[in-house]
């Protein structure tokens, strides 16, 4: 599995009310939610956000409540993975649940930057950024949390007996 595409670049410590504004949460289409998704701190996200395209991220990305819509609304919008220093947990195993692929990876989240065309192998968590011809080495999921992602979240992959 692997996801290439446009950079959007974050800060340290992006909250679930910065990725999902709690002002939003009265429905819980998806669809709907993702018209929203980051509006608090990038205007043109959801505007220019393309299949595939890769959130790069400080450390604490995604802390604040527990709510399962932040990852959700990310995934929604077709953002192919979230790279960041370091995930709050609760955002973590929310993505994972949910099927958003994610990598820690402190250098690649440190120097790519936003506008970088940018590809991810999930398999072996080797990040290239093709605008500076570097790579990065982050962390793999080992396998059955792979399973989890391909197959769309926990409750998919429950669903088809993994």
């Amino acid at each position: 599995m692997n996801t290439q595409g446009k950079v959007f670049k974050y800060p340290d410590n992006v909250d679930t009310d910065v990725i999902i504004p709690a002002r939003y949460l009265n429905t819980s289409n998806a669809e709907e939610l993702a018209l929203h998704c980051m509006e608090d701190i990038d205007t043109e996200f959801v505007k220019n956000v393309q299949a595939g395209d890769i959130m790069v991220a400080g450390w604490n990305f995604g802390c604040g409540s527990s709510r399962e819509h932040a990852p959700l609304v990310i995934k929604t919008c077709k953002t192919g993975c979230v790279i960041a220093k370091s995930f709050a947990r609760i955002f973590y195993r929310n993505a994972i649940n949910i099927g958003l692929p994610i990598l820690e990876c402190e250098a690649a989240a440190e120097e790519i930057q936003a506008g970088d065309h940018v590809s991810v192998d999930f398999d072996t968590g080797l990040i290239t950024d093709h605008t500076t011809n570097k790579t990065y080495q982050a962390q793999p999921f080992p396998p059955f949390i792979q399973n989890i992602i391909k197959k769309g979240g926990l409750l998919a992959s429950l669903k088809e007996g993994n």
